[in-house]
């Protein structure tokens, strides 16, 4: 039995929670219909204990879930058992920074808004570094540097051979904080820039002009997962990263990101608005 389930297997036995107690069945029937007991199926719901893509599939039966789509995602989770490089970081870095490096891999695309910092995806050592020094309470030099790393690791999923697709909405602010003062502002924004050309990443400015907008003052990363029920809202808070996936939530962010996207610039006019930033330091 798992004493540590992964984010990703926590997530798996929630998802099929879900659809039990949209049939209406108690733990307690659902061990009746298939021949075990109560107990494994509140840990195969709990991420305590490994579930195969033929019992995903048995148990969507009893559910009488038609989504086949969902259900072969789901059975597809039960697979992707492979240690990820996150892994060596768990007794380092706090839980939920390795459940997001986690969402971000398995992430089919990813969207991120941010009002008062570059995306940690874009972000470039000397940027980075400077925010993690800026943490309260404050971080030790090892501490720093573990995460540095980490957050450099992270960017992967923009660097591999199949990429993930990304897009950032990032507002006027963000890009004239000078953190590590104007050379590595310069160096900063010269990357985004460099990122923003790529075919996979988009970049949108909110600038100072466009005034009041729904969003503004959070910093969300949307991981799409492989079906919308799978999506994940990952919000980073001052006492640590919160990942929500409750359908209602998910609709509302949904429609936040929507807006905020629908009130930047294009990408197009976003490259020539860091231009001009640029020229101003």
């Amino acid at each position: 039995m798992r004493t540590n389930p992964t984010g990703r297997q926590l997530r798996l036995g929630t998802e099929l929670r879900k659809l039990r107690e949209r049939a209406g069945l108690t733990s307690t029937e659902v061990g009746q219909l298939m021949g075990i007991r109560q107990t494994q199926v509140s840990n195969m719901e709990a991420g305590r204990v490994g579930v195969s893509a033929e019992r995903v599939q048995t148990l969507a039966s009893h559910y009488d879930c038609l989504d086949k789509a969902l259900v072969r995602a789901l059975g597809d989770m039960t697979a992707q058992r492979v240690r990820g490089w996150w892994e060596e970081y768990r007794e380092i870095l706090p839980d939920g920074l390795i459940d997001l490096a986690e969402v971000e891999h398995h992430a089919t695309r990813l969207t991120a808004a941010v009002t008062a910092h570059v995306p940690g995806l874009l972000q470039i050592h000397d940027h980075a570094r400077e925010v993690f020094r800026q943490v309260v309470p404050e971080l030790t030099p090892p501490d720093i540097e573990h995460r540095l790393s980490f957050r450099i690791k992270r960017q992967t999923v923009l660097f591999d051979d199949s990429p993930t697709p990304y897009r950032a909405v990032v507002h006027e602010a963000a890009l004239r904080m000078r953190f590590g003062g104007p050379a590595v502002t310069r160096k900063q924004l010269r990357h985004i820039l460099d990122m923003s050309e790529r075919p996979h990443i988009a970049v949108q400015v909110i600038p100072f002009s466009a005034g009041a907008y729904p969003g503004s003052g959070q910093s969300i990363l949307y991981a799409h997962g492989a079906v919308p029920q799978l999506d994940t809202v990952h919000l980073d808070q001052s006492h640590g990263p919160v990942l929500l996936d409750a359908e209602a939530q998910l609709d509302k962010y949904r429609v936040l990101l929507d807006r905020m996207e629908a009130t930047a610039l294009t990408p197009e006019e976003s490259r020539t608005f860091i231009g001009t930033i640029l020229k101003d330091l």
